[in-house]
């Protein structure tokens, strides 16, 4: 079986060079574009890449073989999820990325002599991400995989698109506000865990001529992996490790984010914590003190705790829709491995 590592190198090995030779194409309009050419491939310099790994593998599970033509459309998925996260740190207003200053921030020194050098930076940094997002179609398409093929794929693009967009929506539109946890794991559904599982399995698998029961293992499988994979990301944006998530451990509660954990904390949490989260969270001004106390609340109120346990049911769902799909043995035992990935890791 082609290990994830294995498949992670190639991965990288297609995006930098879609990347170096498209940005060396931006780059010849004006010398100026340098910077922008710079953040372009920035994007792209890093990740797990677990997007383009649950494409291929929903292409294997369709009982294809392995070709380069498919680990180069599986790459495109990557390009999606750069330029999701360029926006996302703008509209966030987030500082770090990797442990690397997010494009917005980057960008200001390009933007020095103009009149509003922190409005330009970020209208740039906005252009790199439409830019990423067009170069996702783009190296789709041109993956080398036959039309046909990529005729049965194309319209679960634009529900990739409309659900990502619904999510990211929905988090703008509730941030800040009260919400509940079932309204958190709605847009935990649309922004993170179906373009991060579900929709990756259901492109590579149709791109491969998957039954219609197959690409309902892949839902069933995917959605609840998706949701478990971005609580996690929840959980290690307050109490994760800075230095080896590379975020700043306040960003959620500065930006008063509707996660999940902060939903089920004023749930559970006392009249006095409650107070205390709604005099904290949004607050620009709040240090390690308040963090330490935020944190205190999230274990207290039985926030974190319920979370864990949401992530582990998510993930024996996931499990039990792979036990009794019919996958060849490859494929099924390379999303075995994914489920426990993409939930048990530390970034």
């Amino acid at each position: 079986m082609l290990s994830q590592a294995a498949l992670k190198s190639r991965i990288d090995t297609e995006l930098r060079a879609f990347v170096r030779e498209e940005t060396g194409l931006l780059e010849a309009v004006d010398p100026l574009l340098a910077p922008v050419g710079a953040q372009l491939r920035a994007a792209v310099a890093d990740g797990k890449r677990i997007r383009a790994a649950f494409c291929y593998w929903g292409w294997r599970a369709a009982g294809q073989g392995d070709t380069p033509a498919m680990v180069r459309a599986a790459a495109a998925m990557e390009l999606v999820h750069a330029a999701a996260l360029v926006h996302d740190d703008l509209i966030d207003d987030s500082l770090l990325r990797r442990g690397v200053p997010t494009p917005h921030v980057a960008l200001r020194e390009a933007t020095a002599k103009a009149p509003d050098p922190d409005g330009a930076a970020r209208s740039l940094a906005l252009l790199v991400g439409d830019l990423l997002m067009a170069w996702a179609g783009q190296l789709f398409t041109g993956s080398g995989l036959p039309a046909v093929y990529l005729a049965r794929a194309r319209p679960m693009w634009s529900v990739l698109a409309r659900e990502l967009i619904a999510g990211e929506c929905l988090e703008v539109l509730r941030t800040g506000t009260e919400t509940d946890p079932q309204e958190s794991l709605t847009i935990i559904r649309y922004k993170t865990a179906k373009y991060t599982v579900e929709h990756p399995l259901q492109i590579g698998g149709r791109l491969g001529g998957a039954s219609a029961r197959t690409l309902g293992v892949f839902s069933d499988y995917g959605l609840p992996l998706g949701e478990a994979f971005q609580l996690r990301d929840d959980l290690l944006a307050v109490f994760g490790d800075p230095a080896i998530t590379g975020k700043n451990n306040l960003d959620d509660l500065v930006a008063a984010r509707p996660t999940a954990l902060v939903a089920f904390a004023r749930q559970g949490a006392t009249p006095r914590d409650r107070a205390v989260l709604d005099r904290l969270l949004g607050r620009e001004d709040i240090g390690s003190a308040d963090l330490a106390e935020v944190r205190a609340i999230l274990q207290r109120s039985g926030a974190r705790g319920r979370v864990e346990q949401l992530i582990a049911q998510r993930v024996r769902r996931a499990r039990a829709a792979l036990s009794g799909a019919a996958l060849p043995r490859s494929a099924a035992e390379a999303l075995h491995q994914l489920a426990g990935a993409v939930t048990t890791r530390t970034s």
